[in-house]
Protein backbone atom coordinates (compact mmCIF):
# COMPACT_ATOMS: atom_id res chain seq x y z
CA UNK A 1 0.00 0.00 0.00
CA UNK A 2 1.28 3.46 -0.86
CA UNK A 3 2.10 5.50 2.22
CA UNK A 4 0.55 8.89 2.84
CA UNK A 5 2.49 11.92 1.65
CA UNK A 6 1.56 13.62 4.93
CA UNK A 7 3.37 10.94 6.92
CA UNK A 8 6.63 12.05 5.32
CA UNK A 9 6.23 15.78 5.24
CA UNK A 10 7.05 18.31 7.95
CA UNK A 11 4.15 19.56 10.02
CA UNK A 12 5.26 23.13 9.65
CA UNK A 13 5.84 25.41 6.69
CA UNK A 14 9.14 27.17 6.16
CA UNK A 15 7.80 30.24 7.90
CA UNK A 16 6.97 28.29 11.06
CA UNK A 17 3.17 28.11 10.60
CA UNK A 18 1.61 24.72 11.34
CA UNK A 19 -0.57 23.54 8.46
CA UNK A 20 -4.08 22.68 9.60
CA UNK A 21 -4.05 18.98 8.82
CA UNK A 22 -7.61 18.32 10.03
CA UNK A 23 -9.30 21.29 8.38
CA UNK A 24 -9.99 21.17 4.67
CA UNK A 25 -8.54 24.15 2.77
CA UNK A 26 -11.97 24.76 1.27
CA UNK A 27 -13.37 25.35 4.77
CA UNK A 28 -10.62 27.73 5.89
CA UNK A 29 -10.90 31.48 5.84
CA UNK A 30 -9.43 33.06 2.69
CA UNK A 31 -6.85 35.04 4.69
CA UNK A 32 -5.63 31.84 6.37
CA UNK A 33 -5.43 30.04 3.03
CA UNK A 34 -3.39 32.86 1.49
CA UNK A 35 -1.10 33.06 4.51
CA UNK A 36 -0.41 29.33 4.35
CA UNK A 37 0.15 29.54 0.58
CA UNK A 38 2.71 32.28 1.27
CA UNK A 39 4.54 29.80 3.51
CA UNK A 40 4.65 27.38 0.57
CA UNK A 41 6.59 30.00 -1.40
CA UNK A 42 9.01 30.66 1.46
CA UNK A 43 12.01 28.38 1.79
CA UNK A 44 14.43 26.41 -0.41
CA UNK A 45 13.23 25.98 -3.96
CA UNK A 46 14.23 22.30 -3.91
CA UNK A 47 11.65 21.64 -1.16
CA UNK A 48 8.73 23.58 -2.61
CA UNK A 49 6.91 20.40 -3.69
CA UNK A 50 7.05 19.11 -0.12
CA UNK A 51 5.52 22.32 1.21
CA UNK A 52 2.86 22.44 -1.51
CA UNK A 53 2.03 18.75 -1.01
CA UNK A 54 1.34 19.43 2.66
CA UNK A 55 -0.93 22.35 1.73
CA UNK A 56 -2.84 20.30 -0.85
CA UNK A 57 -3.16 16.95 0.94
CA UNK A 58 -6.44 17.65 2.79
CA UNK A 59 -7.89 19.13 -0.37
CA UNK A 60 -6.77 16.38 -2.75
CA UNK A 61 -5.29 13.42 -0.81
CA UNK A 62 -2.32 11.93 -2.60
CA UNK A 63 0.61 9.60 -2.05
CA UNK A 64 3.13 11.32 -4.32
CA UNK A 65 3.54 14.69 -6.02
CA UNK A 66 5.88 15.97 -8.73
CA UNK A 67 6.29 19.54 -10.01
CA UNK A 68 8.09 19.62 -13.36
CA UNK A 69 9.46 22.80 -14.90
CA UNK A 70 12.05 23.33 -17.59
CA UNK A 71 12.84 26.69 -15.97
CA UNK A 72 14.95 24.94 -13.33
CA UNK A 73 18.00 23.61 -15.12
CA UNK A 74 19.47 21.97 -12.03
CA UNK A 75 16.44 20.19 -10.63
CA UNK A 76 13.54 20.26 -13.11
CA UNK A 77 11.64 17.81 -10.86
CA UNK A 78 10.46 18.94 -7.42
CA UNK A 79 9.07 15.91 -5.57
CA UNK A 80 7.28 14.86 -2.40
CA UNK A 81 5.82 11.63 -1.10
CA UNK A 82 6.28 7.93 -1.85
CA UNK A 83 9.94 7.27 -2.76
CA UNK A 84 9.00 4.26 -4.89
CA UNK A 85 7.31 6.74 -7.24
CA UNK A 86 9.13 10.06 -6.94
CA UNK A 87 12.61 8.53 -7.00
CA UNK A 88 11.84 6.64 -10.21
CA UNK A 89 9.77 9.08 -12.25
CA UNK A 90 11.69 10.21 -15.31
CA UNK A 91 11.84 13.48 -17.20
CA UNK A 92 10.77 11.66 -20.38
CA UNK A 93 7.59 10.43 -18.65
CA UNK A 94 6.78 13.91 -17.34
CA UNK A 95 7.44 15.41 -20.76
CA UNK A 96 4.93 13.02 -22.32
CA UNK A 97 2.27 14.00 -19.76
CA UNK A 98 2.98 17.69 -20.32
CA UNK A 99 2.63 17.32 -24.09
CA UNK A 100 -0.84 15.74 -23.64
CA UNK A 101 -2.26 18.77 -21.79
CA UNK A 102 -3.36 22.24 -22.78
CA UNK A 103 -2.49 25.23 -20.59
CA UNK A 104 -4.88 25.45 -17.63
CA UNK A 105 -6.20 21.91 -18.16
CA UNK A 106 -6.90 19.49 -15.31
CA UNK A 107 -6.90 15.84 -16.31
CA UNK A 108 -7.56 12.72 -14.23
CA UNK A 109 -6.39 9.83 -16.35
CA UNK A 110 -3.99 6.92 -16.63
CA UNK A 111 -0.40 7.88 -17.41
CA UNK A 112 2.87 6.00 -17.30
CA UNK A 113 4.75 7.20 -14.25
CA UNK A 114 7.78 5.67 -12.50
CA UNK A 115 7.85 2.75 -14.90
CA UNK A 116 4.20 1.68 -14.88
CA UNK A 117 0.69 2.91 -15.71
CA UNK A 118 -1.02 4.73 -12.83
CA UNK A 119 -4.12 6.80 -12.22
CA UNK A 120 -2.87 10.36 -11.78
CA UNK A 121 -4.16 13.89 -11.70
CA UNK A 122 -2.21 16.30 -13.91
CA UNK A 123 -2.46 20.09 -14.14
CA UNK A 124 -0.55 22.25 -16.63
CA UNK A 125 -0.11 25.90 -15.67
CA UNK A 126 0.13 28.71 -18.22
CA UNK A 127 3.83 29.03 -17.30
CA UNK A 128 4.27 25.53 -18.84
CA UNK A 129 4.90 24.13 -15.34
CA UNK A 130 3.38 20.70 -14.74
CA UNK A 131 1.84 19.35 -11.52
CA UNK A 132 1.30 15.60 -11.25
CA UNK A 133 0.05 13.76 -8.19
CA UNK A 134 -1.10 10.20 -7.49
CA UNK A 135 -4.51 10.29 -5.73
CA UNK A 136 -5.00 8.42 -2.46
CA UNK A 137 -8.32 7.46 -0.93
CA UNK A 138 -11.23 9.84 -1.47
CA UNK A 139 -11.52 11.26 -4.97
CA UNK A 140 -11.06 15.04 -4.98
CA UNK A 141 -14.06 17.12 -6.07
CA UNK A 142 -14.00 19.40 -9.10
CA UNK A 143 -14.20 22.43 -6.81
CA UNK A 144 -11.22 21.20 -4.84
CA UNK A 145 -9.18 20.65 -8.00
CA UNK A 146 -10.07 24.13 -9.23
CA UNK A 147 -8.63 25.51 -6.00
CA UNK A 148 -5.50 23.36 -6.40
CA UNK A 149 -5.10 24.68 -9.95
CA UNK A 150 -5.37 28.29 -8.79
CA UNK A 151 -2.89 27.75 -5.95
CA UNK A 152 -0.52 25.93 -8.27
CA UNK A 153 -0.57 28.94 -10.59
CA UNK A 154 0.78 31.04 -7.72
CA UNK A 155 3.43 28.42 -6.92
CA UNK A 156 4.48 28.09 -10.58
CA UNK A 157 4.81 31.86 -10.87
CA UNK A 158 6.89 31.93 -7.68
CA UNK A 159 9.23 29.31 -9.13
CA UNK A 160 9.59 31.28 -12.35
CA UNK A 161 10.34 34.52 -10.51
CA UNK A 162 13.00 32.91 -8.35
CA UNK A 163 14.66 31.36 -11.40
CA UNK A 164 14.50 34.56 -13.45
CA UNK A 165 15.97 36.72 -10.70
CA UNK A 166 18.79 34.17 -10.45
CA UNK A 167 19.24 34.51 -6.70
CA UNK A 168 22.56 33.24 -5.30
CA UNK A 169 20.79 30.44 -3.42
CA UNK A 170 19.09 29.22 -6.60
CA UNK A 171 22.30 29.43 -8.61
CA UNK A 172 24.31 27.48 -6.03
CA UNK A 173 21.68 24.75 -5.84
CA UNK A 174 21.31 24.62 -9.60
CA UNK A 175 25.03 24.33 -10.24
CA UNK A 176 25.45 21.58 -7.65
CA UNK A 177 22.48 19.68 -9.06
CA UNK A 178 23.73 20.09 -12.63
CA UNK A 179 27.09 18.61 -11.68
CA UNK A 180 25.46 15.65 -9.96
CA UNK A 181 23.11 15.01 -12.88
CA UNK A 182 25.93 15.23 -15.40
CA UNK A 183 27.88 12.63 -13.43
CA UNK A 184 24.83 10.36 -13.15
CA UNK A 185 24.07 10.61 -16.86
CA UNK A 186 27.69 9.80 -17.71
CA UNK A 187 27.61 6.72 -15.49
CA UNK A 188 24.29 5.53 -16.91
CA UNK A 189 25.55 6.05 -20.43
CA UNK A 190 28.70 4.06 -19.76
CA UNK A 191 26.90 1.23 -17.99
CA UNK A 192 24.06 0.79 -20.46
CA UNK A 193 26.20 1.31 -23.53
CA UNK A 194 28.65 -1.39 -22.44
CA UNK A 195 25.79 -3.81 -21.71
CA UNK A 196 23.96 -3.18 -24.95
CA UNK A 197 27.10 -3.25 -27.06
CA UNK A 198 27.97 -6.62 -25.51
CA UNK A 199 24.52 -7.93 -26.47
CA UNK A 200 25.00 -6.71 -30.02
CA UNK A 201 28.42 -8.33 -30.26
CA UNK A 202 27.05 -11.62 -28.98
CA UNK A 203 24.09 -11.65 -31.30
CA UNK A 204 26.31 -10.90 -34.28
CA UNK A 205 28.37 -13.98 -33.56
CA UNK A 206 28.50 -16.53 -36.38
CA UNK A 207 28.09 -19.31 -33.85
CA UNK A 208 24.36 -18.48 -33.51
CA UNK A 209 22.09 -20.22 -36.05
CA UNK A 210 18.72 -18.70 -35.28
CA UNK A 211 18.79 -15.82 -37.74
CA UNK A 212 15.34 -14.56 -36.91
CA UNK A 213 16.01 -14.45 -33.16
CA UNK A 214 19.33 -12.77 -33.80
CA UNK A 215 17.71 -10.13 -36.00
CA UNK A 216 14.91 -9.42 -33.55
CA UNK A 217 17.30 -9.13 -30.62
CA UNK A 218 19.63 -6.90 -32.61
CA UNK A 219 16.76 -4.55 -33.46
CA UNK A 220 15.65 -4.46 -29.82
CA UNK A 221 19.15 -3.65 -28.59
CA UNK A 222 19.61 -1.00 -31.28
CA UNK A 223 16.35 0.68 -30.29
CA UNK A 224 17.46 0.62 -26.65
CA UNK A 225 20.72 2.33 -27.55
CA UNK A 226 18.87 5.01 -29.51
CA UNK A 227 16.49 5.50 -26.60
CA UNK A 228 19.37 5.85 -24.17
CA UNK A 229 21.10 8.44 -26.33
CA UNK A 230 17.81 10.33 -26.66
CA UNK A 231 17.47 10.38 -22.87
CA UNK A 232 20.99 11.76 -22.55
CA UNK A 233 20.21 14.43 -25.15
CA UNK A 234 17.07 15.39 -23.21
CA UNK A 235 19.03 15.76 -19.97
CA UNK A 236 21.64 17.83 -21.80
CA UNK A 237 18.88 20.04 -23.27
CA UNK A 238 17.54 20.69 -19.76
CA UNK A 239 21.01 21.41 -18.40
CA UNK A 240 22.20 23.76 -21.16
CA UNK A 241 21.07 26.60 -23.38
CA UNK A 242 22.53 27.36 -26.78
CA UNK A 243 24.53 30.59 -26.58
CA UNK A 244 22.53 32.35 -29.31
CA UNK A 245 19.22 31.22 -27.77
CA UNK A 246 20.21 32.55 -24.35
CA UNK A 247 21.21 35.90 -25.87
CA UNK A 248 17.99 36.11 -27.91
CA UNK A 249 15.96 35.61 -24.72
CA UNK A 250 17.94 38.44 -23.10
CA UNK A 251 17.25 40.70 -26.09
CA UNK A 252 13.53 40.12 -25.77
CA UNK A 253 13.57 40.79 -22.01
CA UNK A 254 15.56 44.02 -22.40
CA UNK A 255 13.39 45.23 -25.26
CA UNK A 256 10.35 44.97 -22.99
CA UNK A 257 12.28 46.59 -20.14
CA UNK A 258 13.16 49.77 -22.07
CA UNK A 259 10.13 49.88 -24.34
CA UNK A 260 8.76 53.09 -22.79
CA UNK A 261 12.10 54.88 -22.58
CA UNK A 262 13.92 56.96 -25.17
CA UNK A 263 16.92 54.69 -25.24
CA UNK A 264 19.05 53.27 -28.03
CA UNK A 265 19.59 49.66 -26.97
CA UNK A 266 22.52 48.16 -28.87
CA UNK A 267 22.80 44.37 -28.66
CA UNK A 268 26.08 42.81 -29.85
CA UNK A 269 25.25 39.15 -30.38
CA UNK A 270 27.84 36.41 -29.79
CA UNK A 271 29.03 34.36 -32.75
CA UNK A 272 26.85 31.46 -33.86
CA UNK A 273 27.97 28.03 -32.70
CA UNK A 274 30.31 27.12 -29.90
CA UNK A 275 29.53 25.23 -26.73
CA UNK A 276 26.26 25.66 -24.85
CA UNK A 277 25.92 27.60 -21.64
CA UNK A 278 25.14 25.77 -18.39
CA UNK A 279 21.59 26.75 -17.49
CA UNK A 280 22.53 28.50 -14.26
CA UNK A 281 25.16 30.59 -16.09
CA UNK A 282 22.60 31.64 -18.71
CA UNK A 283 20.10 32.66 -16.02
CA UNK A 284 22.74 34.60 -14.06
CA UNK A 285 24.11 36.35 -17.15
CA UNK A 286 20.64 37.57 -18.12
CA UNK A 287 19.92 38.72 -14.56
CA UNK A 288 23.22 40.65 -14.44
CA UNK A 289 22.54 42.31 -17.80
CA UNK A 290 18.98 43.25 -16.79
CA UNK A 291 20.16 44.74 -13.50
CA UNK A 292 22.92 46.76 -15.17
CA UNK A 293 20.69 48.05 -17.99
CA UNK A 294 17.95 48.99 -15.53
CA UNK A 295 20.41 50.97 -13.38
CA UNK A 296 22.06 52.69 -16.35
CA UNK A 297 18.83 53.60 -18.10
CA UNK A 298 17.61 55.32 -14.95
CA UNK A 299 20.11 58.15 -15.48
CA UNK A 300 18.63 61.24 -17.12
CA UNK A 301 21.61 61.82 -19.43
CA UNK A 302 21.89 58.29 -20.85
CA UNK A 303 20.73 57.86 -24.44
CA UNK A 304 22.51 54.65 -25.42
CA UNK A 305 23.29 51.33 -23.67
CA UNK A 306 25.39 48.65 -25.30
CA UNK A 307 25.20 44.98 -24.25
CA UNK A 308 27.71 42.48 -25.62
CA UNK A 309 28.33 38.80 -24.95
CA UNK A 310 31.45 36.94 -26.03
CA UNK A 311 32.26 33.34 -25.29
CA UNK A 312 35.08 30.89 -25.75
CA UNK A 313 35.36 27.27 -24.65
CA UNK A 314 35.78 28.15 -20.98
CA UNK A 315 34.35 31.61 -20.21
CA UNK A 316 31.33 33.79 -20.94
CA UNK A 317 32.04 37.54 -20.90
CA UNK A 318 29.16 39.99 -20.35
CA UNK A 319 29.89 43.65 -21.10
CA UNK A 320 27.36 46.43 -20.47
CA UNK A 321 28.19 50.10 -20.95
CA UNK A 322 26.36 53.43 -21.38
CA UNK A 323 27.10 56.88 -22.85
CA UNK A 324 26.18 58.88 -19.73
CA UNK A 325 28.25 61.27 -17.66
CA UNK A 326 29.60 58.53 -15.41
CA UNK A 327 27.72 59.65 -12.32
CA UNK A 328 26.22 56.28 -11.36
CA UNK A 329 27.32 54.72 -8.05
CA UNK A 330 29.28 51.75 -9.44
CA UNK A 331 30.25 50.57 -5.95
CA UNK A 332 26.60 50.11 -4.98
CA UNK A 333 25.72 48.60 -8.36
CA UNK A 334 28.61 46.16 -8.07
CA UNK A 335 27.49 45.21 -4.57
CA UNK A 336 24.01 44.40 -5.85
CA UNK A 337 25.36 42.17 -8.63
CA UNK A 338 28.39 40.60 -6.96
CA UNK A 339 26.65 37.80 -5.02
CA UNK A 340 25.19 36.27 -8.17
CA UNK A 341 28.52 36.44 -9.95
CA UNK A 342 30.65 35.03 -7.15
CA UNK A 343 28.19 32.19 -6.47
CA UNK A 344 29.18 30.78 -9.87
CA UNK A 345 32.89 31.48 -9.41
CA UNK A 346 32.86 34.51 -11.69
CA UNK A 347 34.43 37.95 -11.49
CA UNK A 348 33.05 41.46 -11.89
CA UNK A 349 34.69 44.76 -12.79
CA UNK A 350 32.99 48.15 -12.81
CA UNK A 351 34.18 51.61 -13.75
CA UNK A 352 32.60 55.02 -14.09
CA UNK A 353 34.49 57.84 -15.77
CA UNK A 354 33.07 61.40 -15.73
CA UNK A 355 32.16 62.37 -19.28
CA UNK A 356 32.74 58.86 -20.63
CA UNK A 357 30.04 56.75 -19.04
CA UNK A 358 29.80 53.56 -17.00
CA UNK A 359 30.93 50.03 -17.77
CA UNK A 360 30.14 46.72 -16.06
CA UNK A 361 32.16 43.66 -17.16
CA UNK A 362 31.45 40.18 -15.80
CA UNK A 363 33.13 36.86 -16.53
CA UNK A 364 31.48 33.49 -15.85
CA UNK A 365 33.43 30.19 -16.00
CA UNK A 366 31.48 27.59 -17.96
CA UNK A 367 32.89 24.64 -16.05
CA UNK A 368 32.59 23.85 -12.38
CA UNK A 369 35.64 24.85 -10.35
CA UNK A 370 37.60 21.97 -8.93
CA UNK A 371 36.52 21.70 -5.34
CA UNK A 372 39.16 21.79 -2.65
CA UNK A 373 39.48 18.52 -0.70
CA UNK A 374 41.19 17.38 2.44
CA UNK A 375 43.34 14.88 0.62
CA UNK A 376 43.56 12.43 -2.28
CA UNK A 377 41.10 10.06 -0.64
CA UNK A 378 38.25 12.58 -0.67
CA UNK A 379 39.15 13.58 -4.22
CA UNK A 380 38.85 9.95 -5.34
CA UNK A 381 35.56 9.39 -3.53
CA UNK A 382 33.99 12.32 -5.40
CA UNK A 383 33.80 10.11 -8.50
CA UNK A 384 31.66 7.42 -6.83
CA UNK A 385 27.92 7.11 -7.40
CA UNK A 386 25.59 6.89 -4.36
CA UNK A 387 25.17 3.10 -4.73
CA UNK A 388 28.94 2.68 -5.01
CA UNK A 389 29.36 4.63 -1.78
CA UNK A 390 26.96 2.19 -0.10
CA UNK A 391 28.99 -0.76 -1.40
CA UNK A 392 32.19 0.89 -0.17
CA UNK A 393 30.66 1.25 3.30
CA UNK A 394 30.16 -2.51 3.35
CA UNK A 395 33.71 -3.08 2.11
CA UNK A 396 34.96 -0.94 5.00
CA UNK A 397 32.98 -3.27 7.27
CA UNK A 398 34.82 -6.24 5.72
CA UNK A 399 31.80 -7.95 4.18
CA UNK A 400 31.84 -10.33 1.23
CA UNK A 401 29.71 -9.93 -1.90
CA UNK A 402 27.01 -12.41 -0.82
CA UNK A 403 26.40 -10.59 2.46
CA UNK A 404 26.44 -7.18 0.76
CA UNK A 405 23.87 -8.43 -1.76
CA UNK A 406 21.58 -9.58 1.06
CA UNK A 407 21.94 -6.27 2.91
CA UNK A 408 21.22 -4.17 -0.18
CA UNK A 409 18.51 -6.43 -1.59
CA UNK A 410 20.25 -6.94 -4.95
CA UNK A 411 21.86 -9.85 -6.75
CA UNK A 412 25.42 -10.90 -6.07
CA UNK A 413 26.34 -10.21 -9.69
CA UNK A 414 25.12 -6.60 -9.25
CA UNK A 415 27.37 -6.25 -6.21
CA UNK A 416 30.32 -7.58 -8.22
CA UNK A 417 29.60 -4.97 -10.88
CA UNK A 418 29.57 -2.16 -8.28
CA UNK A 419 32.71 -3.44 -6.55
CA UNK A 420 34.52 -3.44 -9.89
CA UNK A 421 33.37 0.15 -10.44
CA UNK A 422 34.61 1.18 -6.99
CA UNK A 423 38.04 -0.36 -7.56
CA UNK A 424 38.35 1.23 -10.99
CA UNK A 425 37.30 4.71 -9.89
CA UNK A 426 39.46 4.65 -6.77
CA UNK A 427 42.44 3.41 -8.76
CA UNK A 428 43.07 0.38 -6.53
CA UNK A 429 43.29 -3.33 -7.26
CA UNK A 430 41.94 -5.01 -4.12
CA UNK A 431 38.94 -4.73 -1.84
CA UNK A 432 41.23 -4.14 1.11
CA UNK A 433 42.86 -1.14 -0.57
CA UNK A 434 39.43 0.30 -1.38
CA UNK A 435 38.32 -0.18 2.24
CA UNK A 436 41.48 1.50 3.55
CA UNK A 437 41.06 4.44 1.18
CA UNK A 438 37.41 4.81 2.19
CA UNK A 439 38.25 4.70 5.90
CA UNK A 440 40.94 7.33 5.37
CA UNK A 441 38.32 9.62 3.81
CA UNK A 442 35.95 9.13 6.73
CA UNK A 443 33.59 6.52 5.23
CA UNK A 444 31.93 4.67 8.08
CA UNK A 445 31.42 0.91 8.09
CA UNK A 446 27.82 0.03 7.24
CA UNK A 447 25.87 -1.38 10.18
Amino acid sequence: MLASARERLPAEGAGGRRYRGHVSPVARRPDVLIAELRDVLTGPLAEIAQRFSTWVDDLAPHSAMVIFTRECTGRPRKVAGDPSIVDRVTIAELDRVRNELAAGEIRRDGFRLAGRDREVCAILDSTDTLLVFVPRGTRATSAALDLVRAAFGVVATGIRLQVHTASPAYLAESRAASAERARTVAELTESHAVTLETILATLRSKDLDDTRARTTARETATEALIGLRSAVDLHRELAEEALTTAFARLHGELRDLVRHRSLDLQMVAPPVGGRGLPGEVAHAARAIARGAVLAMSGQADVTRVRVAWTCDDSTLLVDVRDDGNGEIDVVELGRQLRDRVETLGGGIESESTPGWGTRIAVSFPLDLPIAATDGPALDALAALAPREIEVLEHLVAGRRNRVIAERLGVSESTVKFHVAGVLRKLGVSTRGEAAALGAEAGVRAAG
